[in-house]
């Protein structure tokens, strides 16, 4: 048996439905045509009093869903309240009424108009805004710029012929709503939205007082809404308002100023695709009726935009990094709460997943952004992409592709490691004692006697020359944007204020030189040595497609950005199988030895803060002969980010899998 509050919402939403069709009908009913009754021709219209008029019909934006179709953020229908040039009286006193009574009616259901006059509410008036608003609010009603808020004021008064039976408060409004029309360009062709996504009450109240309310209409439109917000929101990015500085620009391109526009991220990037193409409409009323009404432009909504990215693994890095902050502290007294991950797909560069802690939800972002904004360790910074860092001990990497290509070191090239060696008089030291050792492994156990001694022979021309190869110092490519970061290098040291010296360049060849480098960057360096030297840009975009067919229209193709010219066929090999040792070397709770292939790794422990704390860094891929996926990880001021690796990949497996190599 139905409760009486059943009843109630049952009995409810029955009267909205028909008061939606009510209004559609209303709508149509604007159109008087004409017809013989023995004809469908169209008769003749008095040309008295005939306004012909275009009018933009909103395109609904395009969707942004993850790799296997899961929106991130689509589109809900919400209806809006708007007032109609065409419509609204010409009579200034009619139309101050009007203006007032809507104003009242949204104000008493708790919904408030966005009021920009930058003059306060109350006696004596004065300015609130920038003197930027101030002067645009008296060049836009033709004051001097010595002119007062109370001159303002009185100006809006005379210009309209606001009476003197509204209250002091009342007189502000009606100037503040006609101010807002002004700067809105309200117009016969640009509507202006009062109230977006109303509730349903809004709706009957303003349908109710339609016959007073001239020029008032309810509106179908669209909302963007936020899915998943937790999915890479630095990404995504949001949409905005368009600024009346933007105006200018985006009118040439069709926008309308009521229209909304990407702001950041792929909502900003992929702008052309997601809009999509508003369509025009030429309306002609006569004597406050429609009289003739047709599409000269259809309507194309925005197409969806794919990503390579699947929203379940992403989540799950996220919770593998996040988890890890938690679970261990810092390093030498610091607190460890920053950090970021990156994968991408070996085999072509799109990105697979990319967190950065602390992160955001962009619901949050949105609804309370001055909360995100003032978050402890800044979360609005991405440190995936723009986080820059010493690579440590992992630049060894790249130290042995210059040394193994140049013909500097080979396989059988051994430098001794007794802890310590002593250059231009200062020691150097070593974290172990490796007597003899060769480039693999000198990479499996991070020796830096090796590669201070290959770095010394590699000279600093021939260290930036693979900084330069392997896409350090330079931004990446990807559709949202990076850090360029910097390298090592003479002229960098001079634009820091430094002077290199020659312990300088040794030290630049274990990754302890003053440098600046991303995650994102870290795992392009994992990527092109499991290309062997093919390094590919990665991207976020893996495709867009038609919004209504769903087939595809455009799909991203792997860009090579750069590829290392090998002298030597064995140059990869060696480096190779140092990583895979490295690999090899975890504890048994955090093994990579047991997933039916190889892992190839290498970690880093960079020092900061003048020495005195170290951040923890990795890079790495999988399988290791025959790589799907590229990671790469950094945990600021801490140690032991390694330990992330095995979620990593079984994150992965779970995700998108991994196919196990045959056995030879």
């Amino acid at each position: 048996m139905k409760t009486l509050s059943d009843r109630i919402k049952i009995i409810v939403t029955v009267l909205f439905v028909l008061i939606m069709g009510i209004l559609g009908a209303m709508r149509l009913m604007k159109i008087q045509v004409v017809t013989d009754n023995n004809t469908d021709t169209v008769s003749p219209v008095s040309e008295r009093n005939l306004i012909t008029y275009t009018q933009s019909s909103k395109a609904t934006r395009g969707d942004i869903i993850d790799c296997f179709g899961k929106p991130i953020v689509q589109n809900t229908i919400v209806y809006n309240i708007v007032l109609e040039k065409a419509f609204f009286p010409d009579e200034n006193q009619e139309g101050n009424r009007i203006l007032l009574d809507i104003y009242n009616l949204l104000k008493e259901k708790s919904y408030d108009i966005e009021l920009s006059l930058p003059i306060s509410r109350t006696t004596p008036y004065k300015f609130t805004g920038k003197e930027d608003d101030e002067l645009k609010l008296k060049d836009r009603i033709k004051l001097n710029s010595y002119a007062t808020a109370e001159n303002c004021i009185d100006k809006f008064i005379s210009d309209y012929e606001i009476s003197d039976k509204y209250s002091q408060q009342e007189k502000w409004i009606i100037s503040a709503m006609r101010y807002e029309l002004s700067v809105k360009d309200f117009a016969l062709n640009n509507d202006f939205i009062l109230a977006e996504n109303v509730s349903e009450d809004i709706i009957i109240e303003a349908k109710a007082k339609s016959i007073t309310l001239k020029g008032i209409d309810i509106r179908e439109s669209s909302e963007r809404k936020i899915i998943q917000g937790n999915v890479l929101p630095h990404e995504i990015g949001t949409v905005g308002p368009i600024y009346a500085e933007e105006y200018e620009e985006l009118s040439q391109k069709g926008y309308a100023m009521n229209d909304v526009v990407g702001k950041s991220g792929i909502e900003s990037v992929m702008e052309e695709t997601l809009r999509g193409q508003n369509g025009v409409e030429e309306i002609t009323v006569s004597n406050n009726a429609v009289v003739d009404s047709k599409v000269i432009t259809p309507v194309q909504n925005g197409q969806t935009v794919k990503l390579t990215v699947d929203s379940k693994y992403q989540q799950k890095l996220q919770n593998i990094l996040d988890n890890f902050l938690d679970s261990y502290g810092g390093y030498n007294g610091y607190s460890s709460d920053c950090g970021a991950l990156v994968v991408l797909d070996a085999k072509t560069g799109a990105v697979r997943g990319m967190a950065t802690a602390p992160t955001y939800d962009l619901n949050d972002y949105l609804n309370d952004y001055n909360s995100v904004l003032n978050a402890e360790n800044t979360p609005l910074i991405n440190r995936a992409t723009d986080g820059l860092y010493r690579p440590g001990s992992t630049f060894k990497t790249i130290t042995a592709t210059g040394g193994l290509n140049e013909g500097i070191i080979d396989g059988d090239t051994y430098f001794y490691c007794g802890h310590t060696m002593t250059y231009y008089d200062m020691p150097f030291n070593c974290t172990g004692y490796h007597d003899y050792i060769s480039v693999s492994r000198a990479i499996t156990v991070s020796c830096n006697i090796f590669f201070y001694e290959t770095a010394k022979r590699l000279t600093i021309d021939g260290i930036v020359k693979y900084e330069n190869l392997y896409g350090l110092g330079q931004n990446t490519g990807i559709e949202t944007g990076d850090s360029a970061g910097y390298i090592a290098s003479p002229e960098n040291y001079n634009e820091l204020g430094l002077t290199m010296y020659a312990g300088d360049v040794i030290q630049t060849g274990i990754g302890q030189g003053e440098m600046g480098i991303t995650p994102l960057q870290l795992a392009c360096v994992a990527n092109t040595i499991a290309n062997e030297g093919v390094r590919y840009r990665p991207y976020l975009v893996e495709g867009i497609y038609d919004s209504v067919t769903g087939e595809c229209v455009k799909k991203t193709e792997p860009v090579i950005n750069a590829t290392i010219e090998l002298n030597y066929d064995y140059v990869y090999d060696y480096i190779e199988e140092g990583m895979i040792g490295a690999g090899k070397n975890m504890p048994y709770e955090h093994t990579l030895s047991d997933f039916g292939f190889d892992v190839a790794i290498k970690t880093g422990t960079p020092q900061t803060r003048n020495l005195q704390s170290q951040n923890s860094v990795f890079i790495g891929y999988a399988p290791a002969d025959n790589p799907v996926l590229a990671f790469a990880g950094i945990i600021e001021d801490g140690e032991y980010s390694k330990y992330m690796i095995r979620d990593i990949i079984k994150a992965y497996d779970e995700c998108y899998g991994i196919s196990k190599p045959k056995s030879k």
